[in-house]
């Protein structure tokens, strides 16, 4: 397994598990609705960039499951800190995440329709 493989894993590891998290603390604090979008996701694209990881070795699709990654990590950790420590890192990092993780949805597609497989007769 490659290295950018097994970093998109453990990634997707940590970003599911603090999405666990997030969404118990949500439960527990007043006005928790910020913390419950960021938990949901850091879930969803959690899974998504797993399962990119262990199945594919094309580049295109390793390089839309980074984006996923870490345009969910952008947004998710802006609306956390927002909520957590009234700390906004900059005024653009909840939309810039956003708008990385629709590449990385696009860039998915790209390469899913552009893909050769090896399996499928022509």
């Amino acid at each position: 397994m490659t290295g950018l493989r097994r970093t998109l894993i453990s990634v997707a590891g940590a970003m599911g598990a603090t999405g666990v998290g997030l969404a118990a603390w949500s439960a527990h604090r007043a006005g928790g609705d910020l913390l419950m979008t960021a938990a949901l996701f850091l879930l969803l694209h959690a899974s998504t960039v797993a399962a990119l990881g262990l199945a594919s070795r094309q580049r295109a699709i390793l390089a839309a499951a980074s984006a996923l990654a870490s345009g969910a990590i952008l947004f998710s950790g802006d609306l956390a800190l927002r909520s957590t420590l009234n700390i906004k890192p900059w005024a653009m990092a909840a939309p810039t995440g956003g708008v990385i993780m629709i590449v990385g949805w696009l860039g998915l597609a790209a390469a899913g329709a552009f893909a050769r497989i090896a399996s499928e007769p022509t």
